[in-house]
């Protein structure tokens, strides 16, 4: 229980104190207190008298470690348990004073390092039998290394092979060294350059690598950090001759070592730094700290850490990992450790300590203490429909954040010198090349300057490129003064018989005769600093989805995945496109889920999946399919059509009849007039420009993101020049570029104060919400033609996702250890994201006549004109464990959708049904569709005290192994949310909340995005779901008075309390700077009650087309449950399995 609540600020005193003998400490730190200065503090603060009975936690360490960064602010945090009173003994009464004299306490954390007195720490536990967090007697284990390695054999975890040579007279057997020039023989095992040579003793760290002489010889020696060096090369390559030593087959890393830190057996929070065998070098930021990369364990890195915790008995322990040729070793263990700098982990490790604390001794002392539950250990959640059901998968893809401008150029280039590098990277294996790096674009750079030097010199030379294209393509390729993949790359494609008549107007119409190659130039497209916050954002709201997502503990809500994370119960996996934009999104988003801290590359390199390999998440924009080009060409003839649009091209062009198509047509009326109005406020613009950069005051004006007018005048210089083509008609594909320049220049560059913008930015998205569309497909059935070709792989591996969280080790109940939440994040441009929500809409999920939640969905989405940056589709799983294994039942489905950031223009998209509304079952009377007030109806409210009361309990909660300080005790179904709300209302634990006006739906008065993750309209059962009044007043936020007055139809749910005071520290954590951010559209739910089968079935007959031509047949199954076998057995056969049942049989694509 935590003794500081969210009304208490700072300067709530905790109950700290320290031991005698630390007068040469300095200064004591906020909250601590000297014994002598005991009764002064009582009387000063009466009322702040420590509740009786006190459980006292002695704190046994040299002063260096006792009062380290680390162990000062967990400590600062265990202190806000009522019942607890830390004391640390001072290092004079530690080495000078006999252990009868120590001070008496409860529960001991104790542990060596260099110059402490063990034998007398054992002394005194055996005098005082406190509770021991870290065992003592194991510490003298830990300080020899062979007796660590013997207890990793003993317990079965992957170390390095390894031989001991013990230079002990008493053991001549095992003293037997024999040194070659590039190996050693050490007791019979033989151990080849390169091995590792290590001091026996753990204290010791001059640990020596020594190199093969094919290499060049010589050693490299490794210590502890001094400055900025932690080794060094030597050329010695002679082994040591005196002391023991144990020598061990080097690992190969790729240069980083992963240091884990454990606090019991169920958490662990893992990081990378370089070697210091790379270079000896220590890589620091710009504080002076080491640098440290996030790490994800996987599930057997995982099992380690708790084999490593449980088996030398310390409960806060640290040791190293190394991962090499597809395993993980330990090479090393450390005991008590701490994490540095991470304000996440200073929480998460006093929660634990004080649970374990509170839950050994509490019932000694008769104290009024029951066991918390965390939610999010079982990831058990209310469903909209009453029931309770565990949280399995979720599943969610989200296109990139806020970008600026991409601009393309495209140009056929004949020369031989183009052709060589063509062959010189392997483009005839494809036709296709495609370069990014910065030695390829040098390489294309060095061409064009080549050229454009002999065109100089001889104007009549037989060079068939373009002046004016390869000046444009030097430009570009000079930009910034360095190269980056993330900001520009070069593509070619080899036509054997010449470039083909381009869409774009290009004057191409000879006839060619010998082949030639098509340069694509892409540039701009770079994620923004406002992208960047808005996948951050997002990434922190992103928490709130899971169990245990308001938090209590770390000062921020979505503590739940954090921890979920930490103790192992959840399985993430991020991929993205190799766009740098999205990759970049991928990691800003890791970086605000799962509360990490420093720059986005490191992030970058460590947990985001690049999954160009397989086409996963990328597609070739500039192939199109057959049908697109047909698409394309009628979208295009109708748009040239200088009349206004009639009843026949109404049918031809949106016969899908959506809402805002039929929209953006009325505000168009006739294309070819609004063409001439576009073109003439893009020829206003650019005069302005070239004025502007003419007045002397704007010589060194700087526009967003660095732009400069020279660069920005660039932009839409080119768009004037490609838009209107020299025949008088217009080129329609340009028109996404125009409305995506004059979006970002309305929200980025407004001070200008350049006129007519508003209305180029209305026009040309009403073009835009024409041609984007429908350039994926005109009628339904191209729609879902060309959302399988660019989306094939994506939809597969959403498929596999859903059937491998029911393979057979994820199913043997929700204690055991494999029993986790999977997530899958897919990270992509828009062209996915529209053609995965066209397979949903079009692909035959539900039939809209006879499903009222369905047809409300579709109704919305008919209305969303844009899908924007950070646009999310998101498939949330659940299972109902007390369901038959075999029913349609047991699983439930939900599909969620936000149309991303909202736009500059107002009212840019309209109301959703809400986040989890009630169900259809639920709804007895006849809706609407359109109606947002009956998603709710009135005995909603009530059924959640009876769900609760009736919530299912699993069934092991038998035989459970009995408690132990080092094994948490878990009670299963249990809520947390619930202890704070049933008392403080009479009505309970509230699972739905009222609907509102459309008006007063959308919260966003915060200035962030983090509280609108989910539609207030409808929070359906979401036990984490924010508190926007509690999050307001956190954050020192205002509401609007509109949201003040629909206070209480928010979820009543516990206020997050203050417990960290990282905010205040660490902004990355708050929302400062973030105001004029664009906010992002709150989740909609588009049915929460779908069974598997539906959306399973969906994907397969969608693919199934795919299929029919892959060498691979369908596989049919009898259940998810048999999935894992039935792949097994139909990798091992040439046919699949038959259809043992027609409901359930569900085809699966193998790659």
């Amino acid at each position: 229980m935590w003794s500081l609540t969210a009304n208490e600020d700072e300067s709530t005193t905790a109950h700290f104190f320290l031991g005698a003998g630390d007068e040469g400490l300095g200064t004591c730190g906020i909250g601590m207190r000297t014994e002598e200065s005991d009764s002064e503090l009582l009387e000063d603060e009466e009322d702040e008298v420590p509740p009786e009975p006190q459980i006292i936690v002695g704190i046994c360490a040299m002063t260096k470690k006792s009062k380290s960064k680390p162990m000062t602010q967990i400590l600062e945090r265990l202190c806000r348990f009522d019942y607890l009173t830390v004391v640390i003994l001072g290092e004079d009464v530690i080495l000078n004073e006999p252990v009868e004299n120590w001070p008496s306490c409860h529960c001991l954390i104790s542990f060596h390092s260099k110059g402490f007195p063990l034998d007398k720490a054992v002394a005194y536990s055996k005098l005082r039998n406190p509770f021991l967090i870290n065992d003592l007697a194991m510490q003298y284990y830990i300080q020899d290394r062979r007796e660590v390695y013997r207890i990793l054999q003993e317990e079965g975890i992957d170390l390095p092979r390894y031989a001991v040579l013990n230079r002990d007279p008493a053991c001549p057997e095992e003293c037997s060294l024999i040194e070659g020039e590039d190996q050693v023989e050490v007791n019979g095992a033989v151990f080849p350059k390169p091995f590792v040579e290590k001091p026996v003793s753990a204290e010791d760290h001059n640990v020596y690598i020594y190199y093969p002489s094919s290499a060049g010889g010589g050693s490299q020696r490794l210590f502890r950090k001094i400055g900025s060096r932690s080794s060094v090369y030597s050329p010695e390559s002679s082994v040591r001759k005196t002391g023991s030593y144990i020598y061990e087959e080097f690992m190969p890393t790729d240069g980083t070592d992963v240091k884990v830190y454990t606090v019991g057996p169920d958490y662990a929070h893992a990081e990378a730094r370089k070697s210091p065998a790379l270079d000896g070098k220590v890589e620091r930021d710009s504080e002076g700290k080491e640098v440290r990369y996030p790490v994800m364990l996987t599930a057997m890195e995982k099992l380690v850490a708790r084999k490593v915790c449980v088996a030398f008995k310390q409960t806060v322990c640290g040791f190293d990992l190394l991962r090499a040729n597809g395993h993980s070793f330990v090479c090393d263990v450390n005991g008590f450790s701490f994490v540095k700098n991470s304000m996440k982990y200073y929480d998460d490790c006093a929660k634990i300590l004080g649970n374990t604390i509170m839950r050994e001794l509490a019932p000694q002392f008769q104290i009024p203490w029951s066991i918390p539950t965390e939610a999010e250990d079982i990831p058990i959640v209310p469903t909209t429909s009453g029931t309770m059901m565990e949280l399995r998968c979720v599943i969610a893809i989200i296109r990139h954040g806020d970008r600026t401008p991409k601009q393309k150029m495209k140009m056929e280039v004949t020369h031989p010198r183009f052709f060589a590098l063509f062959e010189k990277h392997g483009g005839y294996k494809t036709g296709k090349l495609k370069l990014k790096r910065p030695e390829q674009l040098q390489e294309v750079l060095d061409i064009t300057r080549l050229l454009l030097a002999e065109l100089e010199k001889e104007p009549e030379a037989e060079i068939e490129e373009k002046t004016g294209k390869l000046e444009q393509l030097k430009s570009v390729l000079e930009m910034y003064g360095h190269f980056s993949g993330i900001n520009r790359k070069v593509q070619l494609t080899y036509y054997p018989h010449g470039v083909k008549a381009s869409n774009e107007g290009q004057d191409l119409q000879r006839e060619p005769l010998a082949p030639s190659l098509l340069l694509v130039l892409k540039w701009g497209g770079e994620l923004t600093p406002d992208g960047r916050v808005q996948a951050e954002e997002l990434g922190r709201a992103f928490r709130c989805m899971y169990p245990g997502g308001q938090g209590d503990y770390a000062g921020f809500p979505g503590c739940g995945l954090l921890r979920l994370h930490s103790t192992f119960r959840h399985d993430l996996k991020i991929y993205a496109s190799d766009e740098g934009r999205v990759q970049m999104t991928a990691a800003a988003f890791a970086k605000g889920l799962l509360a990490l801290e420093g720059e986005l590359t490191p992030i970058l390199v460590q947990m985001v999946k690049s999954a160009n390999m397989n086409g996963l998440l990328d597609s070739d924009s500039d192939s199109l399919s057959s049908c697109q080009h047909r698409v394309k060409a009628r979208l295009h003839h109708i748009l040239q059509q200088d009349a206004p649009f009639g009843p026949e091209d109404y049918d031809q062009l949106a016969p899908t009849g959506s809402t805002s198509l039929l929209n953006s047509m009325s505000v168009i009326q006739n294309p070819v007039k609004v063409c001439d109005q576009v073109f003439a406020l893009i020829e206003n613009l650019t005069h302005q420009i070239r004025e502007r950069m003419q007045d002397p005051s704007s010589v060194d004006l700087q526009l967003y993101h660095s732009e400069t007018l020279e660069l920005m005048l660039q932009r839409w210089s080119k768009l004037e020049r490609d838009f209107r083509q020299k025949s008088g008609r217009y080129d329609i594909s340009k028109i996404p570029d125009i409305y995506d320049c004059v979006k970002y220049d309305v929200q980025h560059n407004g001070s200008l104060g350049l006129q007519g913008t508003a209305e180029l930015l209305r026009l040309s998205k009403a073009l835009a919400d024409v041609v984007i569309p429908q350039e994926y497909g005109i009628s339904r059935e191209e729609k879902v033609e060309i959302a399988v070709g660019f989306c094939l792989p994506l939809l597969r591996k959403i498929l596999l996702d859903l059937q491998r969280t029911h393979e057979d080790e994820y199913s043997r109940g929700v204690l055991s250890p494999g029993r986790h939440v999977r997530t899958r994040l897919y990270f992509t441009s828009e062209s996915h994201v529209h053609s995965l929500l066209s397979v949903f809409r079009y692909g035959g999920l539900l039939d809209e006549t006879q499903d009222a939640q369905w047809q409300r969905a579709l109704a919305y989405l008919s209305a969303i004109s844009e899908l924007n940056y950070m646009t999310q589709i998101v498939i949330m799983l659940y299972e109902d464990n007390t369901r038959d294994p075999l029913s349609e039942e047991r699983f439930h489905v939900e599909l969620h959708f936000s149309p991303g950031v909202k736009g500059v223009e107002e009212g840019s998209a309209p109301a959703g049904c809400g986040f989890r509304p009630a169900s259809s079952e639920n709804e007895e009377m006849k809706t609407d569709p359109g109606s947002i007030e009956n998603l709710c109806p009135g005995k909603a409210s009530d059924e959640p005290d009876r769900a609760l009361q009736t919530s299912p309990q699993p069934v092991e909660g038998t035989g459970l192994p009995r408690r132990s300080p080092l094994i948490r005790n878990r009670k299963a179904g249990s809520m947390e949310v619930l202890s704070e709300t049933s008392s403080s209302r009479p009505g309970g634990y509230r699972l739905f909340s009222s609907s509102r006006p459309p008006t007063e739906m959308k919260q966003s008065g915060l200035g962030s995005q983090c509280t609108g993750l989910f539609s207030t309209t409808v929070l359906g059962g979401s036990s984490s779901a924010p508190n926007l009044q509690d999050y307001a007043r956190t954050h020192g936020k205002k509401l609007p008075p509109a949201s003040l007055k629909h206070r209480d139809e928010l979820l009543f749910v516990p206020a997050v309390k203050r417990f960290s005071v990282s905010f205040a520290k660490h902004p990355t954590n708050g929302f400062e700077g973030c105001s004029m951010v664009p906010t992002i559209y709150p989740l909609e739910t588009l049915h929460n009650a779908l069974s598997l089968r539906q959306p399973s079935l969906t994907l397969c007959t969608t693919i199934r087309p795919q299929i029919a031509r892959s060498p691979h047949p369908a596989l049919f199954i009898r259940h998810p449950c048999n999935f894992g076998i039935a792949l097994k057995s139909h990798l091992g056969t040439a046919a699949g399995l038959p259809v043992l049942c027609p409901v359930l049989a569900l085809p699966l694509l193998l790659q």
